[in-house]
Order: structure tokens, then sequence, then C-alpha cells
């Protein structure tokens, strides 16, 4: 049942604490993800607050949304770089976001995006007719076969029980792949819970479905159950599945270590006086807060990826824009109410799908792979860091790969594309 009595945020920073107290009375509090656990429920980001729209996953096996919900600005950052709170509308737009990263307008023809999240959005169609509306972007809706809204299980009636939270990151998801393939058909597949093994049957429903390219703005720590959870849910070749990094800087999430996703990793995205008229810099304000990279545990190393720091795979593969003090518009009418600016790889991820739905149909078993044969179609992102870690490269960028914003971000469709 849905309550008024709190602000969103701070409802779901109490249920977090409640959780976690409840959990160590079970014993199972030493289950809880390490890298999540020290991620704060709020942060400032570059003069900018945010908060978290999902609570931290409180045991192995669970994964949180990556999305972060600008809460307020100051400085530079009021009426300045997209990312004014509550204003009509704020953040980059899509006409922003195809500058940026040099995308045709008018994409996705002819393809079909997937968006898997956690829970119902009652809201999901309304809203993102909004955002359409206000940007001049062709109608999707249930009713022309544009868009469809499904449970894990495929269903249209029986979804699953709707949350506030993840409303946030649904409506994200959909406006983002929106801005980026507007002539795209999209599938959001609602998992009933925010567990691997429905979040992963999510997945295995949306590639049913015929989506050839899949979102994911979610992660969890990883653990030995992930090589089962990449056969069981993410082996799926010709199809482009991209999974956010993470927003607690150097340290990796599960399903972004799969040998089978494209791991999306996040910049800060900036207006500049050059020939790009743009520059961008790994997002990141502190060793807790920033792009999610590093070493997997368990994941082997896929045979395209060749940087030697990792003998397993590593995270991310490519990136785009995370940071909240440059953050993207929202609309959202369940979690929140109107306009709202996000940050957080979960901006990045559903950016990267719909530019391969942009480029067309995947022609490599793993797309990810395509990024790596293209390296000269990216904006190799070179300056900033999320923290000193050795060797250098898994947090800091450099010339080339690194680990916070991997190959680089978007220019054009060619490094999407066989």
């Amino acid at each position: 049942m849905r309550t008024h009595a709190l602000p969103a945020n701070i409802r779901r920073a109490a249920l977090a604490v409640a959780g976690a107290a409840a959990l160590a009375v079970s014993g199972l509090a030493a289950a809880a993800p390490a890298a999540n656990a020290a991620s704060p429920n709020t942060g400032v980001s570059h003069g900018v607050s945010w908060a978290r729209a999902c609570a931290a996953p409180t045991k192995v096996g669970f994964a949180s949304c990556n999305a972060l919900r600008v809460t307020s600005a100051t400085g530079e950052h009021v009426n300045a770089m997209g990312v004014t709170p509550n204003a009509t509308p704020s953040g980059y737009g899509p006409s922003s976001l195809l500058s940026a990263y040099n995308l045709p307008s008018g994409g996705g023809a002819g393809q079909t995006v997937a968006i898997v999240d956690a829970y119902n959005d009652p809201n999901a169609a309304a809203d993102m007719a909004t955002y359409r509306s206000q940007y001049g972007l062709p109608a999707c809706t249930v009713a022309s076969g544009c868009f469809k809204q499904v449970s894990q299980t495929g269903s249209t009636t029986s979804l699953p029980t709707s949350d506030s939270g993840w409303s946030e990151e649904i409506s994200l998801d959909l406006d983002i792949v929106s801005a980026i393939a507007p002539n795209a058909h999209i599938i959001l597949v609602e998992a009933k819970s925010s567990s691997m093994t429905d979040l992963g049957t999510a997945v295995n429903e949306a590639v049913s479905l015929g989506a050839k390219f899949v979102s994911n703005s979610y992660g969890g720590s990883e653990s030995s159950s992930d090589t089962s959870y990449d056969s069981s849910y993410f082996n799926h070749p010709g199809v482009a599945i991209t999974v956010s990094s993470g927003d607690s800087g150097y340290g990796v999430e599960y399903p972004a270590a799969s040998k089978y996703v494209t791991a999306v990793g996040g910049t800060s995205l900036k207006t500049a006086s050059n020939t790009r008229g743009w520059t961008e810099s790994v997002w990141s304000t502190s060793s807790t807060e920033g792009a999610g990279s590093g070493c997997s545990k368990y994941d082997a190393k896929p045979s395209w990826q060749k940087d030697t720091g990792c003998s397993k795979r590593t995270v991310a593969d490519v990136s785009a824009v995370a940071d909240p003090a440059t953050g993207v518009a929202v609309y959202d009418s369940y979690g929140e109410s109107g306009w709202l600016v996000f940050g957080g790889t979960s901006v990045a991820a559903p950016l990267i799908a719909g530019v391969y739905a942009d480029a067309g149909t995947p022609s490599a078993s793993i797309p990810a792979a395509d990024a790596y044969a293209h390296t000269s179609a990216l904006n190799d992102v070179t300056t900033g860091q999320t923290k000193t870690c050795s060797p250098a490269y898994l947090c800091e960028a450099q010339t080339g790969y690194d680990g916070p914003t991997g190959l680089g971000t978007p220019n054009g469709l060619a490094a999407f594309t066989g």
C-alpha cells in the first residue's frame, strides 16, 4: 500500500535501516554486499545533492537500481549545466544527448528495446507519454503496439507489486531510451522482486518477446552463483544486453561483471568550446561515489578484452553520462511528482541500449566485442579518477582503455555495429 506520510527518499532510507537491523538479529547481516553496504543513501556531487532511488540490497543474490535523483543544486549548477531540480523540465534532454554523442535524430526505427526492472510502475505509460510530448518525440503507446508493459512471465494484466523507488528507475529508463531511439518499440519487463533469479527471468522474457537490445540499470554484489546466472539468464547470442556498472566507485557489481553483457560506466558531461562542443571526465566525487569499475572475482575474461591488470572480466566496456551534477531530465508521477533530474550509471545503461538500437541489429555474438574492434569511433575519456588503485587504469582515466569509462563514449554508431 502506498503511503504519503513521509517523502519517498526518507521512507526508503528508514526501510533500509530497519531491514539491516532485522538482518543483524537473524544473523544474515554478514551476507550484505560490501560494496553496496558502504554506499550512502544520499550524497553530494560537485554542488549537487542526490538521493538513491532504491535502497541497497540487504543480502547476496539481490540487486538495487543505480538511479540517483537530484534533490538540490547550488553554485554554478543553479540554472546551469542542466541540473536545476523542480524546473519544468530540467536536466539534459534529447537534443543535448544526441549532440553530445553524435547520434542521429529519429533513431531506432524497426527495432525493439526492452527495459528490465524490478516491481511495477503503474504510471509508466502515462509518464513516458508526458516526456515524449514535452520534447516533441513521436507517441509510443500500448494502443499503437509501440509500448508493452509485462511481468517476468509475459503477463500484461498480472503485474508485480508497485514500488515508488523502482518506479523512478523505470521512468528514467523509459525516458532515456525514448530520447536516444524515439522510433523504437519499447517493452518494459517487470520482475516480481529484485532477486537476481527474478530479474534474470525477466531478461529471458524480454528476449523471448523479440527484443534485440535489453537495458539493465541495476546491480548487486558478485557471488559464486554468477557463472550460473550467466548461462541461465545472460547468454543470448546476438542480443545487446547493457548493464550499469554501479555508483559506488571502484568495485565490481553483477550483472555488469557478466562476460555476456556490455558493462556501462559513467562520465561527467559538460558543454565546451571545442570542436565536439562537449567534454567528458570520469564521474567521481569520492571513494564511495562514482562509476563502478574493477576486476571480477568469478567471470572469465572475454576473448575480446585485452587489458592485463585483471585475469578475469574487467568492468567497464563503454560509458556515458552518469554524474548527477550533469544529469538528465526525467518525468515521474509515482515515486515523486513531476520533472526530476537523475544521474547514476542507470542513465548510461539505457542510453547505450538506445545507441545499439540506432545502430541496428547486432552482428556479433556478444555485441560488446564490436566496440573493442572500433575504438577510434569512440570519445576517449582521459581525465578523472574514482580513487587510487593498482594498476591505476582500473580507477583512473587513461589514453585508451580504463575501468571507469571503458573504451570511451559514443561518437556516432560505428562502435556499436559489426
